[in-house]
């Protein structure tokens, strides 16, 4: 959605390595207001095209594809006529992400949807960051037959830590000084699971954590779940290769985070 960091330009440079030189690197930059809640930050979500044009050239890319909310979404200009087609997948939305924004993922299948048919590529790259989204990307396409190869790439960090994300830029000083709570409560969750020797209860693990992570006076807790990787199932079993995903408010600002245990 644009505001790009280094964890986003990675992508660029994962995408040219499936590619080569001979093969042609498109960047979709486009804020898509139907994955944004009734109250989220669609108005404000930060925004400078001509900062991002110029680090995707940096970065080798060969087009961005920069659509309007009409091409996208034309306005209804009479009845029966306007959008009104919507993807929608329904086994690995029903959790995280999806229950805390419950039209999220129905906005994300239709965008990258309508992407893929607009730019036609052979190969797609998401960053892992965005765990929940990438698994329904990717059974999106294996459902809809879409004939795209879909890459997840590593989640990129800042030194602390936290996770790369254009949404870093709504923390105040004292609230980004608190943010690295959320990769320190991963590794935390890894050290129990090491020091365990295999599996333990996840109801008692995630109340630490959570009680670790609200120790911070800006921190709040949005969800804190252990699931199956394949599945995206919650677990009440935590062990080795076990899913931790979690979404945490930072004052007003909601940052997401996953890690393998």
């Amino acid at each position: 959605m644009g505001y790009l960091h280094a964890g986003h330009l990675s992508l660029v440079t994962r995408a040219r390595r499936c590619v080569g030189a001979r093969g042609r690197v498109v960047v979709s930059i486009y804020v898509n207001p139907t994955q944004f809640g009734p109250h989220e930050d669609l108005a404000r979500y930060p925004r400078d095209l001509e900062r991002d044009l110029k680090r995707c050239r940096q970065a080798g890319t060969d087009v961005v594809f920069v659509p309007t909310d009409q091409e996208m979404y034309p306005a209804v200009t009479a009845p029966g006529e306007g959008f009104s087609t919507w993807i929608t997948e329904e086994g690995l939305t029903r959790v995280r992400e999806g229950a805390s924004r419950p039209t999220h993922f129905r906005g994300v299948t239709t965008v990258v949807g309508k992407l893929f048919n607009l730019v036609q590529p052979d190969v797609a790259v998401f960053g892992a960051k965005d765990c929940q989204q990438a698994a329904v990307i990717q059974r999106m396409v294996r459902d809809l037959n879409f004939p795209i190869k879909i890459v997840v790439a590593p989640t990129w960090r800042e030194p602390d830590g936290l996770a790369m994300s254009s949404r870093n830029a709504y923390l105040s000083a004292a609230e980004r000084a608190q943010a690295p709570v959320l990769w320190q409560a991963m590794q935390q969750a890894k050290a129990a699971v090491r020091r365990a020797g295999g599996s333990l209860p996840g109801r008692e693990l995630r109340r630490r954590l959570v009680a670790f992570i609200q120790q911070q006076p800006a921190a709040r807790v949005d969800y804190l779940d252990f699931f199956d990787p394949a599945t995206l199932a919650p677990v009440d079993v935590v062990g080795p290769g076990t899913h931790l995903a979690l979404a945490v408010f930072m004052g007003k600002t909601r940052l997401i985070d996953n890690t393998r245990l």
